[in-house]
């Protein structure tokens, strides 16, 4: 028997399938502590729209960011503005299409999912149960309920969906902390635009990166499975 025959015969080590990944516990706990901070100010909010224990620290923040509304700040105010609208689904919709397009059908349909469940049922559900006054005098068009961010939250959920869908794993760290950058600039552009109180934006973030990492954890063996049946052509190629 020859040296080949010998070497194909043993077992080789095969990679662990979906099956044999264990769902992270610190993704399922750092989910449920953003989710219960979100609840946790809106239970606080809603006792007391005109005057929750915090109001003074909201406004405060909000004297700090009393201008002046102009130059750089303003030109980026307004970009993050329109990202978080309407035109910003654009973003969210190209990611659709590329998933589609690789024939990613179980990371698209985890994508629209995540994405509508977070910004129209998490986040308007929010609005509508606490119904806080926004503040006075907003510098852009503002929808009626101040709690929570919307803008905030799409940042924070829209961070997690690319990561877990687009970035590899080994480049995560660098996407995670340009993620915090971005959400934070968001949840500053919409206090500079008097369109939120600060713990409005703190509560979208929360609540928008809670709900996608805890629909992460919750989908992860089935992206597992759609990893594996990606990457097992390429592997049975004879080498």
């Amino acid at each position: 028997m020859s040296r080949h025959t010998l070497t194909s015969a043993r077992p080789t080590a095969a990679r662990p399938g979906a099956a044999d990944r264990p769902r992270s516990p610190g993704t399922l706990l750092l989910a449920v502590l953003l989710l219960g901070l979100a609840a946790a100010l809106a239970l606080t909010v809603r006792a007391d729209v005109a005057n929750p224990p915090f109001q003074g620290a909201d406004e405060r923040w909000l004297r700090w960011m009393g201008g002046p509304h102009d130059g750089l700040p303003a030109a980026l105010a307004a970009v993050l503005n329109w990202f978080g609208g309407p035109l910003g689904a654009v973003v969210p919709l190209g990611m659709l299409v590329f998933l589609l397009v690789r024939r990613r059908r179980t990371s698209a349909g985890f994508l629209l999912g995540v994405y509508l469940v977070g910004n129209l049922l998490v986040v308007q559900t929010l609005k509508h149960l606490v119904d806080r006054p926004r503040p006075a005098h907003p510098l852009v068009r503002v929808d009626h309920g101040s709690f929570p961010s919307g803008h905030a939250a799409g940042a924070a959920l829209l961070v997690v969906l690319a990561c877990v869908l687009l970035v590899p794993a080994a480049r995560r760290r660098a996407w995670w902390a340009g993620g915090v950058v971005f959400t934070l600039a968001m949840m500053w552009s919409r206090t500079w635009l008097h369109a939120h109180w600060l713990t409005d934006t703190v509560a979208g973030a929360a609540a928008g990166a809670g709900a996608a990492l805890l629909a992460w954890w919750a989908v992860s063996p089935a992206l597992a499975r759609e990893h594996d049946r990606r990457q097992r052509p390429a592997s049975s190629l004879p080498a």
